[in-house]
């Protein structure tokens, strides 16, 4: 990178933890967002689509003057579909899950590998996981959990692969943080029960998770590369 602010794109950017990211970069980088429809920060598109990653990196990069030097795989979906349900409705809901949670961010993580090897400068990648990938996760949402360790492989993949490049690739596995999708499922599921099994007695606040992302898209050691940083309350410590 050079002494310039450096130029970040971080996906799902219009709520909860990835606001906070916004919020958290705000002054330290020239960051652009995304969210379902285009807004003054923020570039819409559709990660359902297999062609949007691909559009919206190309967004971005004209956005921020040809040069991206951080990406923030942030976006993801955390949907129920139940084992019983009928078989086009179960891979339904897994195709979209993948699509939205692996695919895009494997997408957009290509497309800035193959950015920053073009430029020779190299660039940092952080991905938000979750407590999910090593713990699992409830009946409704294996392909969550699944999604969300395969994010955590790529994480490692990548940092491992082209460290020598100076791309560097960290991740964040938040277990329940205070957005609103955390809330209806917290109210679904019975709060004081789920809140007993996090020994910090609460869950984390997205600007918890937004000051680590920062921390590992602006400031962490490059020999950091392949860290996964858990962000939990120690409900599940490794």
């Amino acid at each position: 990178m050079t002494d310039e602010r450096p130029h970040i794109l971080v996906t799902g950017s219009t709520r909860g933890i990835g606001a906070a990211i916004m919020d958290t970069l705000r002054g330290r980088a020239e960051a652009i967002g995304h969210g379902r429809a285009d807004a003054p920060d923020a570039i819409g598109a559709d990660l359902s689509d297999p062609d949007a990653a691909d559009r919206l990196w190309d967004a971005a990069l004209a956005r921020l003057g040809g040069r991206i030097d951080v990406l923030v795989n942030n976006a993801g979906v955390f949907e129920p579909i139940a084992v019983d349900a009928e078989a086009d409705a179960w891979r339904a809901g897994w195709g979209r899950t993948m699509q939205i949670n692996l695919q895009a961010a494997a997408d957009l993580s290509r497309r800035a590998i193959l950015h920053w090897r073009e430029r020779g400068a190299g660039g940092r990648l952080v991905n938000v996981a979750s407590r999910a990938a090593y713990r699992g996760d409830s009946p409704a949402h294996w392909h969550y959990a699944a999604s969300k360790a395969g994010m955590v492989a790529m994480t490692k993949s990548i940092a491992r692969g082209y460290a020598a490049e100076g791309i560097l690739a960290f991740a964040v596995c938040p277990g329940f943080t205070m957005t609103g999708m955390a809330e209806d499922y917290l109210a679904s599921r019975g709060g004081d029960k789920l809140l007993a099994d996090i020994p910090l007695g609460r869950v984390a606040a997205p600007a918890e998770v937004a000051n680590a992302v920062a921390y590992l898209a602006l400031e962490a050691p490059a020999s950091m590369t392949g860290a996964v940083l858990d962000i939990n309350g120690a409900s599940f410590v490794r």
